[in-house]
């Protein structure tokens, strides 16, 4: 595909998790054996089915309603995506793909992300999303 479709088909699938909050259309965009993973804290895993309940039961619904997502940089090829990017969201659900175990803290983190998608056959074949963990633990005191 060309960087343009695979920018698209990201879009497509960002829309399907923080706009529509529908996670069968950000499956949809996805390879069947696709993978996501979120390197600090390892939650993701590997094929539809696996992802759908990840999805449905513990992402989509954990997105605060204050979230802000600003893109800083996009380097688009005809086999990947990586994004920069600012979030700054208040913390007011558990989010145990981004804070395992903690309890909503209401505070507001601010953190820079790296995202980086594999394509293959027109679709996404692979996500993995970086950011400062240290970063965050100390924005809600649970690290000095």
């Amino acid at each position: 595909m060309s960087a343009q479709a695979n920018v698209s088909l990201w879009e497509k699938h960002l829309d399907g998790e923080f706009i529509t909050k529908n996670e069968d259309l950000s499956l949809s965009t996805m390879v069947e054996d696709a993978s996501v993973l979120t390197m600090p804290t390892r939650w993701g895993g590997k094929g539809r089915e696996a992802l759908k309940p990840l999805y449905r039961d513990e992402f989509i619904p954990s997105i605060p309603s204050e979230w802000e997502h600003t893109l800083t940089n996009r380097v688009a090829t005809d086999n990947c995506v990586v994004e920069e990017a600012t979030v700054r969201f208040r913390h007011t659900k558990q989010m145990d793909w981004f804070l395992p175990g903690v309890p909503p803290t209401e505070k507001w983190i601010t953190v820079e992300m790296v995202i980086v998608v594999d394509f293959r056959d027109g679709k996404m074949a692979a996500e993995r999303i970086y950011w400062d963990q240290a970063a965050v633990l100390r924005q809600i005191g649970l690290l000095q």
